[in-house]
């Protein structure tokens, strides 16, 4: 076996099916077939059980994923640790960003340290913060900046902290919130959690909810508009005009607020590079 059908091994087990597998690596679905038939022969053992409602792996099918994981896991860290060896002002940078702040934030962070090091290269993948924690877990990532709580236990930097806000077109009293109409999205369960909790601290009602929304953008739209208010963190409020905001407090008085954070592991950052990075991330923070 060599990298390529490690690559295909991954793939068809994301993707449980050969003919969307085939089309994410390019190549026709008989010939998929055909190599993983050679796979098979080559380790002798039935790697996938062909059934008429798709495909399954066997349990030395899932050892080949899972060791076909590792071993691609390995080679990109070689590659790019060569890569970074060979010029200390270049190399690449693999992190993964939550998508409201790789949205907002992330750009002129990615355009400032580039300014200085024009010769890195960024691999950047975005997605709800649960997801990239995981990805960083997994390793698929070297580095990660998250927003909420989190149970890293390897090192940390507290890059910013926001607070949750009540938005809406005119001047509100949050006092009044329940009877007024309120305008949901889908966000993280951790910040649905954090809103959650501090609804059922304030009020005894649930809330009066006339529209759920896919995705933030669309609500503040719609809140600018005089549709509803909605809870939202203040992260990019500045860049909003016509739409009144005021944070939302706990009833001892403080602030609710979210923590965005960088995560990584100090032993993986080999590179001039991605310290160069973090040094970069750190001193942002402490401005």
């Amino acid at each position: 076996m060599n990298d390529k059908d490690w690559l295909i091994l991954k793939t068809v087990a994301e993707e449980n099916n050969i003919t969307k597998a085939a089309e994410r690596l390019y190549i026709s679905q008989p010939a998929l077939t055909y190599r993983i038939n050679q796979i098979e022969q080559d380790v002798k053992v039935q790697i996938l059980e062909r059934r008429k409602k798709g495909i399954k792996f066997t349990d030395e099918g899932k050892f080949l994923v899972q060791y076909a994981n590792e071993m691609l896991h390995r080679l990109q860290h070689v590659q790019e640790e060569l890569a970074n060896m060979s010029d200390r002002t270049k190399g690449i940078i693999r992190i993964g960003v939550s998508s409201n702040y790789a949205r907002i934030k992330l750009p002129p962070i990615l355009q400032s340290f580039l300014e200085q090091y024009d010769r890195v290269q960024f691999s950047v993948i975005t997605g709800w913060s649960d997801e990239i924690y995981k990805r960083l877990q997994q390793e698929d990532i070297r580095m990660a900046i998250i927003r909420g709580e989190n149970d890293w236990h390897h090192d940390k930097i507290l890059l910013e902290r926001d607070a949750v806000a009540v938005i809406s077109k005119e001047p509100i009293l949050i006092e009044e919130l329940p009877s007024l109409p309120r305008i949901t999205y889908q966000t993280e369960p951790k910040l649905q959690q954090l809103i959650d909790d501090w609804w059922k601290e304030q009020y005894q009602v649930p809330p009066n909810i006339t529209m759920e929304i896919d995705n933030i953008e669309t609500c503040k739209k719609l809140v600018a508009n005089g549709l509803g208010y909605a809870i939202v963190p203040s992260l990019g409020l500045s860049q909003l005009e016509n739409i009144h905001a005021q944070t939302i407090q706990a009833k001892n008085g403080d602030n609710i607020e979210r923590e965005t954070w960088l995560l990584y592991k100090q032993e993986d950052i080999r590179s001039t590079v991605s310290q160069a990075f973090i040094d970069f991330l750190r001193e942002r923070e402490q401005a």
